[in-house]
């Protein structure tokens, strides 16, 4: 077992250390959970969605539904498009 001490800013705040960060494959602008058990010991995890229909919205809404011929097609187009993107 590994133990990472870290301090609290004025605002709150925690620095989570480099093995931890990269343990958890934390990159910026992730999220992460804090997990309190049933013994009162608290954990700290990369907060994924647990289950497909917790995603719902999370890429925004479009002005108005798709056909799934519609979404196909795109998808090709998107899979030829030959622009350079360097």
């Amino acid at each position: 077992m590994q133990e990472f001490i870290s301090s609290i800013n004025s605002e709150g705040q925690v620095i989570i250390p480099i093995k931890v960060r990269n343990h958890l494959r934390l990159k910026m602008n992730d999220e992460v959970a804090f997990v309190i058990d049933d013994n009162g010991v608290v954990h700290i995890q990369a907060h994924r969605y647990p289950e497909i229909s917790s995603l719902r919205g999370a890429a925004g809404n479009l002005k108005q539904q798709l056909t799934w011929k519609r979404i196909q097609q795109i998808a090709q187009e998107d899979r030829f498009d030959t622009k350079d993107e360097s």
